[in-house]
């Protein structure tokens, strides 16, 4: 079965088949927001799937799912992918980015991105979403700290 190598959220990615890929903000794993429902612009999910040479030339089921802190699908998409094999029989990695628009996060936790290959869970990335503080000068000047 296909492994997956490597998985990230960025900010942003530019992926091309059987190329070098490129990444804006690689390692994402917090987000924020001061009110909620929070509605995130952008974020990419990257995925490096590496394919032996049996597994090459047919189609793989890949599927994402996104699970707020209690487990309840938020996202999820799900595609096929197929690796084409290399000469010598050696193992492909297949690297594609998913872009993940306006996603709305009901409320702060840990929140879970599944990755599922041909229906197998194969790779977990956790996302932390905060309540982010107020700045002080956003607060109210009634409700402002001032230290004498």
């Amino acid at each position: 079965m296909p492994e997956i190598d490597y998985a990230f959220l960025a900010d942003a990615a530019q992926t091309a088949p059987g190329q070098k890929f490129h990444v804006i903000g690689g390692g994402v794993s917090r987000i924020g927001g001061r009110s909620f429902p929070l509605r995130h612009p952008h974020v990419a999910l990257v995925v490096g799937l590496r394919v032996t040479s049996p597994e090459t030339e047919r189609p793989h089921e890949i599927r994402f799912v996104l699970l707020d802190p209690d487990g309840r699908e938020v996202a999820g998409a799900t595609g096929n992918l197929v690796a084409h094999g290399q000469p010598d029989a050696r193992d492909t990695t297949l690297t594609f980015s998913i872009d993940l628009w306006n996603l709305t996060f009901p409320g702060p936790g840990d929140y879970s991105f599944r990755l599922l290959v041909n229906g197998s869970e194969r790779k977990r990335l956790p996302l932390l979403v905060a309540t982010m503080p107020e700045r002080e000068e956003e607060r109210p000047a009634t409700e402002r700290r001032f230290d004498a």
